[in-house]
């Protein structure tokens, strides 16, 4: 795969996550936006921003703080910048009845203390960056 081209890989689940959890906080996004669970692979190209998580299997986390339940696909794959992660795949937002994927999430600058997901279909959502801190 030609995005993959140059990529700093980890495997397993422990190296995996010091990784995904390092290139969150180095790209200034909450530490607990991505709830990861039996992590197989993480990659990141540092040229491009590509980054991809494979993990064993979906993980579906309740964010307690503002009652919103999230689906993390098997693959996860996105492209990082600083305070957004966009063309994100693999990730979904349950609301009311539907699944609509999450497809750009960027922190508010300047800081409001707001991070927004933006849908395929267009729709943002905001909420408070404290409910995606680690162990949330």
């Amino acid at each position: 795969m030609a995005e993959r081209e140059g990529a700093s890989v980890k495997h397993g689940h422990d190296e995996g996550l010091k990784m995904a959890v390092a290139l969150l906080e180095e790209f200034e996004l909450p530490c607990g936006l991505l709830p990861l669970a039996d992590v197989v692979e993480v990659g990141f190209v540092r040229d491009t921003g590509y980054m991809w998580i494979n993990q064993k299997k979906k993980v579906e986390h309740n964010f307690k703080v503002i009652s919103k339940l999230v689906s993390y696909d098997t693959s996860i794959t996105g492209y990082l910048e600083k305070k957004r992660i966009k063309k994100l795949k693999g990730v979904k937002a349950k609301e009311l009845m539907l699944w609509p994927p999450v497809s750009e999430i960027v922190l508010v600058d300047p800081p409001t203390g707001k991070i927004n997901f933006k849908s395929l279909a267009g729709i943002t959502k905001s909420f408070p960056v404290e409910a995606f801190a680690a162990g949330q």
